[in-house]
C-alpha cells in the first residue's frame, strides 16, 4: 500500500480541531486546536433568550490556524502524501448565504447581525416557529416528521429558518440559501463561488431537516408553503440529492492549497456532523450507543435495515439510511443538557468570588488570582471525590436535567430544570450529587426508549470531555443504566472519525468500515455496572419520572 495521510477536522461548540495521521495504522503526526475568539468573548449570544450565534470569521480563521499548526509539525514529505482533507461540525447550526454561496455576515452591511451568522446548534430562538411547524403536520395525509422521532425541534434547521424569515425581514430578504455548518465548510476549502455546487450531507438533511429516503428525500413544496410562503423560495434553492459522508465534494481550491503547502489534488470530503462522525471514530457497531458526552450529550445507534425492518423509532432525532456508518440505518437521541449542567452548579458557586474580585482592590494579588484559577480547575473533580464517599438514598435530593429543554425522548425545547427535597443540611455536594444523578437517569430514559420500540441496547461506548476525565459521573452512569461502558482510547475520535471518512473518499480502504477497524485506537477503559446499586437507582429514576411529569404538568 502506498504510504498516504489524510486530515480530519472537527468543528465543536468552542474550537476546531485538526489530526494529521497515518491511513495505515491511524498513528496521529500532527494535532492542534484552535478555539474561536469572537464566540469566547461572548459576542452575538443572548442566553436568556436562547440566542447563541457564531460568525464566519471564527470559522474561516480558525481553520486557517489549526491547520497550519497541525502541517507545520510534520516534514515536506508528508505533506506532499495528503490525499484527503474531511470536516465534521456541529448540528443543526444553519447560516443564511448569498448565491455566491458567501455567509451574510461576511458582507459589510450584515458583519454585525446576528441573524446573518450561522444559528448554533444549541439555540432555541424558534420555539414558537417548531410549535407552529408540529401543529401544521398534523394536517397532512403524509406524516412528515416520522422519520425524525415523530416532533421537530427548536434545534433543528426548517424552525431556524421560520424564525428568520418572521424576525429579521431584510437578511431573509437577502438570503438565497439556507445551509449547514457542516455543507459550508467543504465548500470553502473547494473555492467554489456557487451556492448551487454546495453537496448537502445526509446525516445533517435526515437527522435536522426532513429529509427521508423512505418519503422521497424533502416533504414537497406544497409542505413548506402551507407553513409559511416565504420558505417556498429558499426551498427551491436546496438540492434534492443528498450526500454520504464518504463521498467528495471536490479538490482543494488553489487558494487554500497555496496558503497550507498542500497540493491541489487533495480531495475535500462531504461534511458531516460531528457527534456522527465521532461515532465512527468510536469504532460504533450494532447494539452498541456511542454517547458523545460534552456540553450535550448525542446518543447514536446504527443498526441493519432488515433488522429494523418497517419500525418507525418515534421519539427520538431521527432514523436515516446512510447517516452514522453508510451501510447502515443511524439512530440519534441525546440531551440537550450534560455537562452544561455541571458547569451551572460550578458557576453559580463560584459567583461570589469571581463579582468580589471584579471590584476589590484585591484583584490585582497574583496569590488571590492563583487561588481563583486553582478553584476553578478543581471544583468539579473535587465535588466529585467528596460525592464518591457519600452514600444514596432513597429520600436524597433530585433533579431534573432539563436546564436545555428536553431533546429526547419526546422533544420539548420548553421544558425546564428542578431540584427537590432540599433542606438545611443539603450541601453543595448534594446537590452535585443530585444533577449528576439527573443526567444520567436522562441518559436512561433514552436507553429504555428505544429499547420499548425493538432497538436492542447490550452496551456502551463514552467519547468525549467528560467520558475521558470523570470517573464519578462514568461509574454513576453504569450504575443507572446497569450496562457496561466502553470509553474510547482516542481523545479526539471526531476528527479520528474524519480522518477515516478522508481516508475512505481518497480509496485507500474499500469500504468505511474497513477504515474503522485499520485505523481505530480500540478502547482504554471499561465500567462495569455495580450490581448492588440497581433497587436504589430503581427507586429514585421512579422518582425521577414522577418529579418529571409533575413539571410537564406546571
Amino acid at each position: 500500500m502506498k504510504q498516504t495521510y489524510v486530515i480530519g477536522v472537527d468543528f465543536g461548540t468552542d474550537s476546531s480541531r485538526a489530526l494529521l495521521v497515518d491511513t495505515s495504522n491511524g498513528e496521529v503526526l500532527g494535532s492542534a486546536v484552535s478555539p474561536f475568539k469572537r464566540w469566547k468573548e461572548g459576542k452575538y449570544c443572548d442566553p436568556k433568550s436562547s440566542q447563541f450565534r457564531q460568525h464566519p470569521l471564527d470559522y474561516i480563521e480558525s481553520l486557517e490556524e489549526c491547520l497550519k499548526s497541525c502541517l507545520n509539525q510534520v516534514s515536506s514529505e508528508v505533506k506532499s502524501q495528503v490525499v484527503a482533507i474531511s470536516i465534521d461540525a456541529t448540528g443543526s447550526t444553519p447560516v443564511a448565504i448569498d448565491q455566491k454561496g458567501q455567509p451574510l455576515a461576511l458582507s459589510s452591511k450584515f458583519s454585525e447581525n446576528p441573524n446573518a451568522m450561522f444559528f448554533l446548534w444549541k439555540d432555541h430562538s424558534s420555539i414558537k416557529e417548531v410549535e407552529e411547524i408540529n401543529r401544521k403536520a398534523k394536517d397532512f395525509d403524509v406524516n412528515y416528521l416520522s422519520y425524525c422521532g415523530g416532533a421537530y425541534s427548536s434545534e433543528w434547521f426548517w424552525s431556524k429558518l421560520l424564525h428568520l424569515a418572521r424576525t429579521d425581514q431584510e437578511v431573509f430578504d437577502a438570503t438565497y440559501s439556507w445551509v449547514e455548518q457542516s455543507d459550508w465548510l467543504p465548500f470553502l476549502l473547494t473555492g467554489h463561488q456557487d451556492a448551487n455546487l454546495i453537496r448537502r450531507n445526509v446525516c445533517a438533511a435526515g437527522h435536522k431537516a426532513l429529509w427521508a429516503e423512505e418519503l422521497g428525500g424533502y416533504p414537497p413544496e406544497a409542505f413548506f408553503e402551507y407553513l409559511d410562503p416565504k420558505l417556498n423560495r429558499i426551498y427551491k434553492s436546496i438540492d434534492q440529492k443528498v450526500y454520504t459522508a464518504d463521498e467528495v465534494v471536490g479538490n482543494l481550491s488553489s487558494e487554500w492549497a497555496e496558503k497550507l503547502g498542500l497540493s491541489e489534488d487533495v480531495l475535500i470530503t462531504v461534511g458531516a456532523i460531528d457527534a456522527h462522525v465521532g461515532a465512527i471514530g468510536a469504532q460504533i457497531e450494532p447494539g452498541f450507543m456511542c454517547k458523545v458526552m460534552g456540553t450535550s450529550t448525542c446518543d447514536m445507534m446504527v443498526i441493519e435495515k432488515e433488522d429494523l425492518k418497517d419500525k418507525l423509532v418515534q421519539g427520538i432525532c431521527g432514523q436515516v439510511q446512510g447517516s452514522i456508518v453508510p451501510q447502515y440505518i443511524g439512530l440519534e437521541a441525546g440531551q440537550s443538557a450534560f455537562g452544561d449542567v455541571y458547569n451551572w452548579l460550578k458557576n453559580l458557586l463560584l459567583w461570589p468570588m469571581r463579582n468580589s474580585l471584579k471590584s476589590s482592590a484585591s484583584s490585582g494579588s497574583q496569590a488571590v488570582l492563583d487561588f481563583k484559577e486553582e478553584l476553578e480547575h478543581n471544583l468539579l473533580s473535587d465535588l466529585s471525590e467528596l460525592a464518591k464517599q457519600q452514600p444514596v438514598t432513597e429520600n436524597s435530593e433530585l433533579a431534573l436535567d432539563w436546564f436545555n429543554g428536553r431533546r429526547t425522548p419526546n422533544v420539548d425545547p420548553s421544558l425546564t430544570a428542578a431540584l427537590v427535597n432540599l433542606d438545611l443540611g443539603s450541601s453543595p455536594v448534594n446537590i452535585f450529587q443530585a444533577l449528576v444523578e439527573a443526567t444520567c437517569f436522562g441518559s436512561r430514559a433514552i436507553v429504555e426508549h428505544v429499547e420499548e420500540q425493538g432497538v436492542p441496547i447490550k452496551g456502551v461506548i463514552g467519547i468525549g470531555g467528560i467520558a475521558k476525565k470523570s470517573e464519578y459521573v462514568m461509574q454513576t452512569l453504569a450504575d443507572v443504566l446497569q450496562r457496561p461502558i466502553k470509553v474510547h482510547r482516542s481523545d479526539e475520535t471526531c476528527a479520528l472519525g474524519a480522518c477515516m471518512l478522508a481516508a475512505t473518499a481518497a480509496g485507500v480502504y474499500p469500504t468505511l468500515s474497513e477504515a474503522m477497524k485499520g485505523m481505530g485506537s480500540g478502547f482504554e477503559k471499561e465500567y462495569l455496572p455495580n450490581p448492588e446499586m440497581k433497587d436504589i437507582y430503581d427507586i429514585r429514576y421512579k422518582k425521577y419520572n414522577t418529579l418529571g411529569s409533575a413539571i410537564n404538568k406546571l
